[in-house]
């Protein structure tokens, strides 16, 4: 490895999610899963919008993959939709739902595409949440039967298997905060709920074992560096408070087999724990939690700088100017990721990580000829590969990138106001096109190296995209 080179054998890939991209909400067997009744209700999403249709890759799944082959990447991060295979969330399994993802995976294995699939990103079946959701123990092993009805159809031809997604935004965006499906605010159920979901990956992982012989398996956790505002005591333990909440709190059992004593103390000091007892924590638990895993999913986007705040629960407070921010106003911070990753590999030694998720949203308009530039994404995507360049030399097991995100699609509560995809998609026709940022990782994934900073984007010879 030199100059700004990547290791041989490097994964590149883009990635992606069912209820983000599929549409096709109610064809092939598919029910409502609990981001549909969210959306469905008035003011959840800002625009108003729905996931029903989003960027109908279940009918344009070829012409998606023929993007892909364009890109000449190596991976396709995507999810599977629970709903689709298990519509009730127990029970009888819909073949029609297998029947599309197996379409898919032999798709892209014809174009030289390794399937890497997420088995849970945030859809769960809404006839579960009636039931209590990732609430109730019981789902952490309807979970895993879901499962199982997956790697029976598909484990003969997928090396790569995701259990979940960023488990801190369901517990926490959706069942403290409100944000996210189901829209709950309460603290203690999403503790619950935090138990659950990584209960339900060390079961699950398990299964997977018996199930896929030979299987890499791991689990995606998004990552989020915490620095204080200032040198005093008060702010450092403001970032420490947030550290834990945040990142340590699902770190410690997947890698220690323990929640972290400190944040459980903070959870004790607010409330929304009786005591340092964990009460939805059972004989056993702890040890399915920590399997052992072949490798750790990264996402990576920001930090977060933090100041004593009132009440014993410290704040977020923004470091840079508005117009340096990201369209979801997040800090540009890529410096925050070298160290984000050293720190993962000293503190936790997982075999490998992936950055399964990194990217940035502009509103970036199509000029006159047809041409999308976003000089901002291609900066924060080069600036950012060059911070996991710099993590690879000294000495992270980096075995990957997956760039979010193939298309424009539903960002979740901001609907289609976020546009994060290297290409547009038009919502009223359907039509993608390639952003500057296209032509730019293709080029980079060709010669896996990113340019110099200093190198303007290479946008090819032409402008067409005709894979």
């Amino acid at each position: 490895m030199s100059g700004y080179g990547f290791p041989d054998g490097f994964l590149w890939g883009v990635a992606t999610s069912a209820q983000q991209i599929e549409g096709a909400r109610d064809e092939g067997g598919r029910r409502e899963s609990i981001w549909d009744r969210f959306a469905a209700e008035p003011g959840r999403v800002a625009d108003g919008s729905s996931p029903a249709v989003a960027c109908d890759h279940y009918h344009r799944w070829r012409q998606d993959i023929a993007l892909m082959t364009w890109l000449g990447v190596g991976a396709y991060r995507f999810s599977i939709a629970w709903p689709r295979i298990i519509p009730t969330g127990t029970g009888p399994i819909n073949t029609a739902g297998l029947d599309f993802y197996d379409a898919l995976v032999d798709g892209l294995l014809a174009a030289g595409i390794q399937p890497f699939p997420t088995l849970y990103h945030w859809d769960l079946p809404q006839a579960l949440q009636d039931r209590g959701g990732w609430g109730a123990r019981d789902t952490a092993q309807a979970f895993v039967e879901y499962c199982s009805a997956v790697t029976r159809r598909l484990g003969d031809r997928i090396r790569f298997w995701v259990t979940h997604n960023e488990p801190w935004c369901v517990a926490t965006l959706g069942h403290e905060e409100g944000h996210h499906a189901p829209g709950h605010h309460d603290p203690a159920e999403a503790l619950r709920v935090a138990h659950h979901l990584l209960l339900s990956h060390g079961w699950a992982t398990e299964a997977l074992r018996r199930d896929v012989p030979g299987a890499e398996i791991g689990i995606v956790l998004i990552h989020c560096p915490a620095y204080p505002a200032s040198a005093s005591e008060a702010d450092r333990d403001a970032a420490r408070w947030f550290d834990g909440f945040f990142n340590r709190w699902y770190l410690d059992p997947l890698f220690r087999g323990s929640y972290p004593a400190d944040a459980i103390a903070d959870r004790v000091a607010l409330g929304h724990l009786g005591g340092a007892d964990l009460p939805f924590v059972a004989d056993g638990d702890l040890a399915a939690i920590a399997a052992p895993l072949d490798f750790l999913g990264f996402n990576y986007y920001s930090r977060v700088v933090m100041q004593a705040g009132p009440h014993g629960r410290p704040v977020a407070v923004k470091a840079v100017p508005a117009k340096e921010l990201t369209g979801m106003g997040w800090e540009v911070f890529p410096e925050g990721l070298d160290a984000s990753l050293r720190r993962v590999h000293r503190e936790y030694q997982p075999r490998r990580i992936y950055i399964t998720e990194n990217g940035a949203a502009y509103d970036d308009p199509v000029e006159t000829e047809g041409r999308i530039p976003d000089p901002r994404r291609i900066a924060y995507l080069r600036e950012h590969l060059l911070a996991a360049r710099r993590a690879i030399a000294a000495g992270v097991p980096l075995a990957g990138y997956f760039a979010w995100s193939l298309l424009d699609n539903f960002e979740w509560g901001f609907g289609y106001t976020q546009r994060y995809g290297l290409f547009a998609v038009d919502f009223e026709t359907q039509e993608r096109t390639p952003k500057d940022s296209a032509y730019w990782y293709r080029d980079i994934v060709a010669a896996g190296a990113v340019d110099h900073p200093s190198t303007p984007a290479n946008r090819g010879e032409s402008r067409a995209c005709d894979p």
